[in-house]
């Protein structure tokens, strides 16, 4: 082809897998027969540990490789004119096949040609040239000889770290002496299996997910994990790790898109550009190719999502399990995966050619079988027997050039008798650049949003193995799997080499990410969620349209004080109790505030007039308070077993409810129903019976229900609708409970200690927890996953939340402002002497009162 005239014809996918390029030589081919001026070519030739490969100047002239097996002869001889009393040893070395005979001057490594490991040892031992360091005051921390990675193709040579920068120096010092990368401005690195062993590690240092600066292939585990950790060491303080957890959660929460995400996960799933065998993978989401007009809101024109593209066809997949149910051990499913070598250049040929005819042996596909039509590609994989390929980013990005013919390749002609130019499009995109703006339309329209979780599942996630992927119907080759073939433990070099062929050819299934049901994304206005049938609309759906601007006012009035909750002011400071602070509740007006105390006493005073009341229940700590939506009542718990109900009319306690067997820790209300929380490893609720409970008379509380766990339970919380209850013990259990059942939805241990406070988001779609062991533990209420975990420097022991941001009280006294989607403190505010241990902020999130340890009650506002 026309390219390959313009670049220089040598490439290392001229080499065989494994194979080392070392070093060249100018050279010149003498051939037998011809005229005698046309018996001598010029040229270079390439020392490689399983061939020498001669590069004549003349770029008409064809490349020859030579197999070292097919070698007659390799010798030293007197070149014509050379002097043997100037020069001590001979000048030239003859390498004589039975068709050709190669002059060049000495080599290094032809004294060990035909023994690859003795010719690879010999190079190993070279070490990095530091003269390609930046600075002479560099300080090198390790060195270790590698393979830099790119697609189809490992170069080795040496790799050294210093204080400030990575090396990089191939042996043959192609195609560049040295690749140099400060470490100042790496962004991600990402560890990487390479032919399904844990060798690789990729350096990002641009935000462009899709293409890194460097992969590195290690010998070994150790070496690689050594160079990835003093890297990490160095950024620890210049940029964040994220995880698969916290771009969950920025997905679900539409701070990132469906590609980002996608992005995201294929580059932890070892997924990369790099390495054809592990290419990122996207998931087919159109299924209508053939209409005039693509219709994004007719559910029909989108794929099932849910199940792999060899499930889609029901006739296909009957003949599949057929199969299946009779096949030896072990069963596999489908003969091909969904993204391997092949399909990749299958899409990118026309932007790749040279990759695709290393692939091939230097022959292209058939012209038939070639990428012709994206219709009749979508119906292949539909309904033929051994295609069940997936797509790649290219579908959903801004390069149309892998749909085009531009460098007018002769790709054959189809049995019709047409060539192969462009890729035929369907009839709803008038020209490639249109079609993917209308794919990428796809990929993030409501119908993928809602769904997309599902094809993550079967990729990425919990139905990737085992019985989930049995049942999904989504089971491959054993030897696509990481752990599926130990290729170390193979000692003889060409099995090894034929297994590590049928990996990197075959392809491999990424790397599992979830091993629970990925939650669904957040769409705005969503009515239709595929919930569980305890999770009601109530909890899930939008407010009504007749309160929506209401709410949106209401909503804009908190992300106005969320956005300034690192701004807090110190409005004013009561110091009122003898023991520290436990509970805080306020008086709708705002004018009246209540607080307990572990030295038994309910305090009542106001910014304004200070301390107006005080009353004690009994000799033993009171937990916690909250005040009756009638704004006449103040209940608190108490370690004596007991919750006190206090009339602000009356001045007096009303009632004493003596549900439990040991400390009541926490309780809430909702509806006339008290929820309470005991160390007796209950929570109870109970129902107000009487028909004023403000009234002057006692009133009756009968238990409605009754929860029990396996240790004392220490907070709890209610979602906004109250349908969904979530506690929290002291050995670190967070359970979801919906109220109608005695039965857990959803139960895990989260923390390693005693669990401080739990809340649900405003959207009840997930709950943050705080405990002993100093970490924030965000948890997917749908699926019970936990999606993020956050480490604080110190315990923290309370907080409140909007779903995003995070403002929480910690041992030391300080308020922290956190943001979840980062997993940073964005900010920290001296409060407390001692550890904050309660929190009260009102619905407009206007006001916050915090109280602590150190007996203290402070009143706080945003400022704007």
């Amino acid at each position: 082809a026309s390219l390959f005239k313009k670049k220089k014809k040598f490439s290392l996918l001229l080499l065989d897998l494994e194979e080392h390029y070392f070093e060249q030589h100018t050279a010149y081919n003498l051939t037998a027969r011809g005229p005698e001026a046309n018996r001598r070519t010029s040229g270079s030739l390439k020392i490689c540990s399983k061939s020498i490969i001669f590069e004549p100047d003349d770029a008409v002239k064809p490349i020859l490789k030579i197999l070292l097996k097919d070698c007659k002869g390799i010798g030293a001889v007197e070149e014509r004119g050379h002097n043997p009393f100037t020069e001590s040893k001979p000048a030239c070395i003859l390498i004589e096949t039975k068709q050709v005979s190669v002059f060049l001057h000495r080599a290094s490594c032809l004294d060990k040609l035909g023994d690859q490991t003795a010719m690879v040892s010999k190079m190993k031992q070279i070490s990095i040239n530091n003269n390609f360091f930046q600075h002479v005051t560099e300080n090198p921390h390790m060195e270790c000889v590698a393979e830099m990675v790119s697609p189809l193709v490992t170069n080795a040579g040496h790799v050294c770290i210093t204080d400030c920068n990575l090396y990089f120096q191939p042996m043959n010092s192609y195609p560049d002496s040295v690749v140099q990368i400060g470490l100042h401005s790496v962004r991600r690195i990402y560890k990487r299996r390479h032919g399904l062993r844990p060798l690789g590690l990729e350096v990002f240092c641009t935000e462009n997910d899709l293409c890194s600066d460097i992969y590195l292939k290690f010998y070994s585990t150790k070496e690689r994990d050594e160079l990835y950790y003093y890297i990490a060491t160095f950024l620890e303080n210049h940029i964040a790790e994220c995880t698969a957890e916290s771009y969950m959660l920025q997905w679900q929460r539409g701070h990132i898109s469906n590609y980002q995400y996608l992005l995201h996960l294929n580059n932890l799933a070892d997924r990369s550009v790099n390495d054809l065998s592990q290419y990122p993978v996207f998931p087919w989401v159109i299924s209508d190719y053939s209409s005039t007009q693509l219709d994004l809101l007719n559910p029909a024109s989108f794929r099932d999502l849910s199940k792999p593209i060899g499930a889609l066809n029901t006739e296909r997949l009957e003949r599949l399990l057929e199969r299946y149910r009779d096949m030896p051990e072990p069963h596999f499913m489908y003969g091909s995966h969904y993204s391997s070598p092949g399909y990749v250049l299958f899409y990118l040929v026309r932007v790749a050619p040279e990759h695709m005819l290393c692939l091939q042996n230097g022959r292209f596909d058939q012209a038939d079988r070639m990428f012709n039509s994206v219709g009749e590609t979508w119906k292949n994989c539909l309904e033929g027997g051994t295609d069940f390929k997936e797509l790649i980013p290219e579908f959903y990005g801004s390069d149309s050039s892998f749909l085009k013919n531009l460098l007018g390749l002769n790709l054959g002609r189809r049995q019709g008798g047409g060539r192969v130019e462009n890729v035929e499009l369907p009839p709803w995109a008038s020209d490639p650049d249109d079609f993917l703006e209308k794919m990428r339309l796809a990929l993030e329209c409501q119908y993928v949003s809602e769904h997309l979780h599902e094809w993550i599942d079967l990729i990425f996630g919990y139905k990737q193995r085992g019985s989930e992927a049995v049942a999904a119907h989504n089971v491959f080759h054993p030897f696509t799997y990481e752990g599926g073939v130990d290729c170390d433990s193979i000692e003889d070099p060409d099995q090894k080499i034929a297994m590590l062929t049928q990996i990197l050819e075959f392809g491999q299934t990424p790397r599992q990410l979830f091993v629970t049901p990925h939650p669904q994304r957040i769409t705005p206005r969503f009515h239709n969620l595929s919930a569980t049938p305890s999770l009601s609309s109530s909890e899930l759906s939008p407010l009504s349209p007749s309160m929506e601007s209401f709410e949106d006012l209401t909503e804009e009035s908190k992300k106005m004080a969320w956005s300034n909750m690192n701004k807090l002011a110190l409005q004013s400071c009561h110091k009122i109790h003898k023991e520290a602070v436990t509970g805080i509740a306020v008086a709708l007006s705002g004018d009246s505030i209540f607080s307990t105390s572990q030295d038994s006493t309910l305090k009542m005073f106001s910014k304004e007039n200070g301390l107006q009341r005080s009353v004690s229940f009994s000799n033993m700590a009171l937990s916690s308070c909250l005040m009756l939506p009638d704004d006449k009542i103040v209940v608190c718990s108490s370690w004596d077993n007991n919750v006190y109900f206090y009339s602000i009319a009356y001045g007096r306690r009303q009632d004493t409810l003596m549900g439990h067997d040991d400390a009541v820790s926490h309780i809430c209300w909702r509806d006339d129903k008290l929820y309470t929380a005991s160390w007796d490893s209950t929570v109870k609720i109970w129902k107000c019976v009487a028909d004023d409970i403000s009234s002057n008379k006692r009133t009756q509380f009968d238990l409605l229900a009754e929860f029990e766990h396996e240790a004392g339970v220490n907070t709890l919380d209610l979602s906004p609708a109250g349908t969904l209850l979530a506690t929290g013990t002291k050995e670190g259990t967070l359970t979801l409970w919906d109220i109608a059942s005695p039965l857990p939805l959803n139960q895990l241990t989260c923390h390693s200690g005693k669990i401080h406070q739990v809340a649900f988001s405003p959207d009840s779609r997930h709950i943050l927890s705080v405990g002993e062991d100093s970490c924030l533990v965000v948890t997917d209420v749908q699926t019970g996953m936990l999606i993020a975990t956050v480490h604080a420097e110190q315990e923290q022991r309370c907080f409140c939340w909007d779903g995003n941001t995070v403002l929480s009280g910690g041992m030391s006294g300080d308020l922290s402002v956190w943001d979840l989607l980062s997993s940073k403190v964005i900010h920290k505010i001296p409060a407390h002497s001692g550890a904050v241990t309660c929190m009260w902020m009102n619905e407009q999130c206007s006001t916050i009162i915090t109280g602590g340890v150190d007996k203290q009650i402070i009143l706080w506002k945003p400022e704007y």
